[in-house]
């Protein structure tokens, strides 16, 4: 098959398309894969680092108030340039993975008779894939209550592909040796995305502290951004460390338990794993959608719900100290999780797309 895979952004949307991807080699070494995405992004460095071709583009926000008329012309540009690489690829399918950059692709694939998918990863979905809903052939989602947006023919509840790694996941009891803390310990992994928060590293300062000398491990993930804040300000212990950035999927696996934002593509690689998981979701996103996320997981017992305004010293020790002396807790957060993933998902996918052009 020959597929067109659009996304752009954010890790959230980049990293599912390239695991479906992945695993679209493994199945057909013969499928060839475009990648479409904006051409000023981070997907414009990191997908050619993966080995895939990669065609930039220049797309923007149609829902901007700010420039309008220049961000549709931008958009109507995008369009024409993506009906012209479709024609000279002639893919048997287009799917989208979310961002703005999707819609001149996904829109040109729709005008020129190709089938489409679009992957919507959050539970309260944006506008964009709300848009394009209405044009394509089917819509993936990971949440059921992401379903009540989409036309309901169109949905399905396949989940997401970075959770078909977590099937080929093997924990490393030593893994923690390269911190320097003691790997018989049950450990905590706390990380607010790739680059960190300001405004949550700030207020883990005293809870870092108060967490010194407990009978646990705490590795506080600070982001780039926030590294050297963290290090002029606090001195790590025995079983507290500070680190810039790690490899959160093996890193997670390994831990009883993960303190993170709400963001789609880490918490449903929590769920595939089976990790218990606070969930402090970040205010500052589009619509609050890793608050929903979160509320998802909540409701469902997989995790705790703590908004970032209610961040204390005194609520966060309290809650970390509660579930890491309560083992069984743990196990029926873990087991929760794991109801609510779908590891099949790069696969259940992969059948979806061959439905959709013909193939066996």
């Amino acid at each position: 098959m020959k597929i067109v895979i659009a996304t752009g952004g954010t890790g959230g949307h980049i990293y599912p398309a390239t695991a479906l991807a992945d695993k679209l080699i493994s199945d057909d070494k013969n499928n060839e894969i475009v990648f479409i995405g904006n051409c000023d992004r981070m997907e414009a460095q990191e997908i050619p680092k993966l080995g895939y071709r990669f065609i930039g583009i220049k797309a923007a926000k149609f829902n901007s108030n700010k420039h309008k008329l220049q961000a549709v012309n931008t958009l109507y540009k995008a369009y024409k340039e993506c009906c012209e690489l479709l024609k000279d690829f002639k893919p048997d399918i287009v799917i989208g993975f979310g961002g703005y950059v999707t819609v001149p692709v996904i829109m040109a694939a729709v005008k020129l008779k190709i089938k489409t998918v679009i992957h919507e990863q959050n539970s309260l979905p944006g506008l964009a894939n709300r848009t394009l809903s209405h044009f394509v052939n089917k819509v993936v989602i990971c949440y059921d209550s992401a379903g009540n947006y989409f036309p309901k023919n169109k949905v399905e509840l396949l989940g997401n592909p970075r959770e078909s790694s977590a099937m080929d996941f093997v924990k490393n009891e030593y893994i923690f040796e390269q911190y320097g803390l003691d790997c018989s310990k049950k450990t905590i992994l706390i990380v607010m995305g790739s680059l960190g928060s300001a405004s949550v590293s700030s207020k883990m300062l005293t809870i870092l502290e108060q967490l010194k000398g407990k009978d646990y491990n705490v590795l506080y993930v600070s982001g780039k951004n926030n590294y050297q804040y963290m290090k002029d300000n606090f001195k790590d212990s025995n079983n507290v460390k500070v680190v810039d950035y790690i490899d959160q999927f093996n890193i997670a696996g390994n831990c009883s338990l993960v303190i993170s934002r709400g963001g789609a593509t880490s918490a449903c690689e929590y769920m595939a794993l089976g990790i218990p998981t606070i969930i402090i979701p970040s205010p500052f996103v589009t619509n609050n959608h890793q608050y929903y996320n979160a509320k998802a997981m909540f409701d469902a017992g997989a995790a705790h719900l703590l908004e970032e305004k209610d961040l204390s010293v005194e609520n966060t020790v309290s809650l970390i100290d509660n579930l890491m002396n309560d083992q069984q807790k743990l196990h029926e957060m873990s087991l929760a999780a794991k109801k609510m993933a779908h590891p099949q998902a790069a696969y259940d996918m992969i059948d979806l797309i061959k439905r959709l052009v013909g193939k066996k």
